[in-house]
């Protein structure tokens, strides 16, 4: 007998490794793909996830498509039912069944506009078709609107009540096209192409009414898309209801959720200014106070964990204890205070004390008393000098050379002004100057 080879170099797997692997290589190496089929075996447990089988008439494949994925389907699947679907290839590893992870899903017909709606949006993209750049501004106060629609549809009169309602001097030029059905995009095309051409409107709207996406889908073609780009004229495009997106809405300059929600935003006035900021302020306080009242829950919420987290008693105890030393403290406080106005009396005493006004008028005093000290000692002293100033004029009128000349004598000086005491001193024709107790005397020496 011969014992079976292996090949040391190769891998053994086992069968929950080897699922794994296979699951990994499903899910990278094939990524997104788009299938259409027929439901069949359709389970939707508790849980809210789905799960069914996905047939053709040759081939099944089973499908799971969660909760998270589900809620955004606009429709009621049922068995039966032709679906286009966008899945990822993956595999149920327990029981090694190769099976779809559904992501999105809807009815074929529309799927496949939906589809072609993606693949449009996402080649006009990449061509910078929905740049920012390219968005002309709309006017402040538009001179002539026009407007691209169906001139028998339920949008032309919704855009020209509104238009009437808030500027009814607004021009308005209508732009007939089809907007539905074979033709339409190359109608809607020749539309903004004539408004263009003419040069006569400064803004334009584009759009229609509601409808399903086949309705709506003349808005979606290409064509319509690198027209309303081309356009020289600001467009405002505004098509079905709020929910509805089209290609148009992605290109034009302006995108308005209805046609009569276009008209109000070309033609702006007071009244609905004035509206809109006081809706805008009802908005603001609504807001407001949900943020507050969210606030004040959190609030008590956070107050309701804190009161959990701390135990009363540790409360009880430093709320005691702060109440203690809150009386210590006013306690304190009121001795300080008290201390403090004592010393503020003693300091206002003492600067009673000190005053400068006291001082001075001490210090004016003071100098009052030294005045008439002053005073009665100059009296005095010139009483004094007076008395002795007597005395000595007495004294000297004793021998004063005055009282002499009074007797008889006389004084003689010549004209140098020396006293003659003998004759030998005089000469003739000297002048001399006799002085006697009443004047002088005048003479000239002669020759004897």
């Amino acid at each position: 007998m011969f014992a079976p080879q292996t090949q040391s170099n190769d891998r053994i797997y086992t069968v929950s490794s080897l699922n794994a692997q296979v699951r990994l290589i499903l899910e990278n190496e094939m990524g997104v793909v788009w299938l259409i089929g027929e439901l069949s075996n359709l389970s939707m447990p508790v849980s809210g996830h789905w799960y069914f089988t996905l047939k053709d008439s040759r081939a099944q494949v089973k499908c799971a498509m969660f909760r998270g994925n589900n809620r955004r389907v606009t429709f009621k699947p049922a068995n039966g039912t032709q679906v286009l679907v966008k899945a990822r290839l993956s595999l149920y590893e327990p029981r090694g069944d190769y099976q779809l992870i559904i992501e999105s899903m809807q009815p074929e017909g529309d799927g496949r506009l939906q589809q072609q709606f993606e693949q449009l949006k996402l080649s006009l993209a990449a061509e910078g078709l929905f740049a920012q750049s390219l968005k002309k501004p709309l006017p402040e106060q538009p001179r002539r609107v026009g407007i691209v629609t169906s001139k028998t549809g339920a949008a032309l009169h919704d855009i020209l009540n509104v238009l009437k309602r808030r500027d009814p001097s607004l021009p308005v030029v209508i732009y007939p096209t089809l907007v539905q059905g074979d033709g339409a995009a190359i109608s809607i095309a020749q539309a903004i192409g004539r408004a263009n051409a003419r040069q006569e409107c400064d803004v334009l709207i584009v759009g229609r009414g509601g409808g399903s996406l086949e309705d709506l889908w003349a808005f979606n073609e290409e064509i319509v898309a690198r027209t309303i780009v081309a356009s020289q004229i600001p467009i405002v495009s505004a098509v079905g209801h709020e929910v509805d997106v089209t290609i148009a809405d992605f290109v034009a300059d302006v995108r308005a959720p209805t046609p009569s929600a276009a008209a109000e935003l070309i033609s702006r006035d007071m009244t609905h200014q004035t509206q809109q900021i006081s809706q805008r302020k009802q908005q603001l306080h609504h807001a407001l106070r949900h943020y507050l009242t969210a606030r004040q829950a959190k609030l008590i919420n956070l107050q309701h964990r804190l009161d959990r987290r701390h135990p009363q008693v540790q409360l009880n105890q430093q709320q005691q204890l702060l109440d203690e030393l809150s009386s210590r403290m006013a306690r304190a406080m009121r001795q300080m205070i008290s201390n403090h106005q004592q010393h503020l009396h003693r300091n206002e005493y003492k600067l009673a004390l000190h005053s400068p006004v006291q001082t001075l008028a001490q210090q004016a005093s003071r100098l009052e008393q030294a005045q008439r000290r002053l005073h009665d000692a100059m009296d005095r002293r010139l009483l004094n000098a007076g008395h002795r100033l007597s005395m000595m004029a007495e004294k000297l009128e004793t021998v004063s050379p005055l009282a002499t000349l009074g007797r008889g004598y006389s004084i003689t000086r010549n004209a140098q002004g020396q006293v003659i005491r003998s004759a030998t001193q005089v000469q003739a024709g000297d002048r001399l100057h006799t002085r006697v107790a009443d004047g002088e005397i005048h003479s000239v020496v002669s020759e004897s």
